[in-house]
C-alpha cells in the first residue's frame, strides 16, 4: 500500500506527524485532495480544516485546524507549515466558543466605528475560531 508521511509543523513544534493514505486541505485556490506520489507542489493554505485519512484503517480520520500557512508536497512527504494548528481533540470548544462572541463584538464595533483595520483583524479572528469549533465537532465520529 502507498503512502505519504503528513506533518503539521508550527513554531511550537511538530503538532501532527502520521501516515496517510488521503489528505484534503484548502489552499487559496481551493480544495486540493492530495494522495500517495502527488507532484511537488507549494502552496499557500486557507484558514480551514485538513482532513488526514490514516493508513490504518479507511474509516480512521485525523482532523487538524489550520490557520493558514503553506503545504509543501514532495517525495510522499506533506508538510503543513502554519502559525498555529490544533487537532480535533486538542480544541478547548467553550474556549473557541467564547472567542467567537468576543470576535462578534469586535465586528461589530468595527463596522459601527467604520474602522477596516479592526474590522478586518475581527473577521479572522472569527474564521479562526469558527475553524476550531467546526474541527472540534468532528471528534468521536
Amino acid at each position: 500500500m502507498d503512502y505519504m508521511t503528513v506533518q503539521v509543523i508550527t513554531p511550537a513544534g511538530i503538532i501532527y506527524d502520521h501516515h496517510a493514505s488521503f489528505v484534503l486541505l484548502c489552499t487559496e485556490s481551493g480544495e486540493m485532495g492530495i494522495y500517495p506520489k502527488h507532484v511537488p507542489i507549494i502552496a499557500p493554505l486557507k484558514i480551514e480544516e485538513v482532513k488526514v485519512r490514516r493508513i490504518d484503517d479507511d474509516s480512521h480520520v485525523d482532523w487538524v485546524a489550520v490557520n493558514g500557512g503553506i503545504v509543501e508536497v514532495n517525495d510522499n512527504q506533506v508538510n503543513i507549515i502554519a502559525d498555529t494548528a490544533e487537532r480535533e481533540r486538542d480544541i478547548d470548544t467553550s474556549r473557541a466558543q467564547r472567542a467567537k462572541l468576543r470576535a462578534e463584538k469586535e465586528l461589530e464595533a468595527a463596522k459601527a466605528e467604520r474602522n477596516i483595520n479592526a474590522e478586518k483583524r475581527a473577521e479572522v479572528a472569527l474564521h479562526r475560531a469558527l475553524n476550531r469549533i467546526n474541527v472540534s465537532s468532528h471528534l468521536g465520529q
